[in-house]
């Protein structure tokens, strides 16, 4: 039958165990302070002194964790400053080309269009003067 108990206590759940592990502590803390050799007055101080140099301890902590924090915080702030001015003159530089590619490029469709009419104006000034030379009169002479 022992075995038995034995077998029916390791199925019990972990968060069952850690509850009588608390529940026992807390048992064992109450009768260290009822036999403890300080009095009453003394157990009190002492307690409260732990207390007060337990709160120390914490705002000492937080107080680090608070500077380092702040360091944290300006460094990434440094850092995010520059790769914004990195990014920022990577943008004007290719704004920079992409305007002097317009330009070039406006350039060129410019001086196609010029082109463009230049010829149609010599290509329309050789048809005028072919059909002038057409339309003329043509006076053969009469050999008699």
């Amino acid at each position: 039958m022992g075995n038995n108990d034995y077998r029916r206590d390791s199925g019990d759940s972990i968060s069952t165990r850690l509850t009588y592990l608390l529940i026992g502590g807390g048992i064992g803390a109450v009768i260290a302070l009822l036999f403890a050799p300080k009095s009453g007055q003394e157990l009190r101080g002492d307690l409260a002194d732990a207390t007060r140099k337990g709160i120390d301890k914490s705002r000492e902590a937080a107080q680090q964790l608070g500077d380092r924090a702040g360091q944290y915080y300006d460094a990434t702030r440094e850092r995010a400053s520059e790769y914004y001015t990195q990014a920022a003159e990577k943008v004007g530089e290719v704004a920079q080309t992409a305007r002097e590619a317009a330009t070039r490029q406006t350039s060129t469709v410019a001086a196609a269009i010029d082109a463009g009419k230049k010829a149609y104006q010599e290509e329309k000034r050789k048809t005028e003067l072919s059909g002038r030379i057409e339309a003329a009169p043509k006076y053969t002479e009469k050999t008699n």
